[in-house]
This record gives structure tokens, sequence and C-alpha cells, in this order.
């Protein structure tokens, strides 16, 4: 028997990452040093394989009335550590288009998170459980990724400009 409530989470789901693949492809085409672009176009690569993975989870709930977590849970361990260039936060402008994308992401991934993670804890089926608890562990890399490079990019500003108190 389907149960509605995981049906509008799907959906909103598909939209969530869709939309997070759309805004990551647009930075990504706008950044002008290869590095930043690679990052967020590996973002925006990320999150379409999150699309795939929950169209086919909804076409197979659609039809059975049961999850399948096994539905590409294998790319949990593509998490992209090695886009993550150690000088990105060198080449990103602290008052540039994707200083401000940055913090844009931040709210994407953290929307993600409470929403796999909510689903996670609320589900009774132990595969959708399953399924959106590896979301929500896949969405929070991306998050501490982000929230990693926005907190460097932060110290990196603080240090080039002088903030920082004089004793």
């Amino acid at each position: 028997m389907k149960n509605e409530k995981a049906m509008e989470i799907l959906k909103s789901a598909i939209l969530l990452e869709k939309r997070g693949e759309v805004f990551y492809f647009n930075v990504a085409n706008q950044a002008k040093d290869q590095a930043v672009k690679d990052f967020f176009m590996e973002m925006a690569n990320d999150e379409k394989e999150h699309v795939k993975a929950l169209r086919a989870q909804f076409v197979h709930y659609k039809n059975t009335g049961s999850f399948d977590a096994n539905i590409n849970t294998e790319l949990v361990n593509q998490v992209s550590e090695e886009v993550l260039d150690p000088t990105l936060k060198d080449k990103i402008s602290a008052a540039g288009y994707e200083a401000a994308a940055l913090s844009a992401a931040i709210d994407f991934e953290k929307k993600a998170v409470d929403l796999y993670g909510s689903r996670a804890i609320e589900a009774t089926d132990p595969e959708e459980k399953k399924l959106f608890k590896w979301l929500s562990t896949w969405e929070q890399g991306h998050l501490d990724q982000l929230v990693t490079l926005d907190a460097e990019l932060r110290e990196k500003v603080w240090d080039d400009n002088n903030f920082w108190p004089m004793d």
C-alpha cells in the first residue's frame, strides 16, 4: 500500500535536487577560474545523480508500493573530495558571485539534509529509512565541504584585510 506522504516527499526531493543541479550548473558556467568551475560542475553532477536515483525510486515505489534502497546507493562513496582543490578558496573572491553562490549552496544543502534526515526518522519502512539516511549522509558531505570552504574563505578575507584586532 502506497503512502501519500512518501510520494510527496519523493516529489519534493526530486524538485529540490533538480533545482540544486541547475543552480550549480549555472554557477559553474559563470565561474572564470577552472578549479572553481570544476568544483561547481562536480556538485551539479552529484545533484544530477540524486535526481536519477530519486526518479528511479519514485517509479519503483509508484509501481510496487515499496522502496528499494539499493537503487544507486553505491554512489554515496563518490562524494568528490578530489575536486576540492586546496587553493580553491584563493580562487574565489569573497565579494564575488561564487562566494554568494557558496552561501546559497549552503542553504540548499541544509534544506536537503533536513528533508532527508527527518524523513529517515519518520519512515517506518526499513528500505525507505535506508534510502533517506543515504541521501542525508551524501548531502551532509556536500554541506560539510561547503561550510569548510566558506570558513576558509572568511579567514582568508580577515587575514588579507588585517581585520583581526590588534594586541
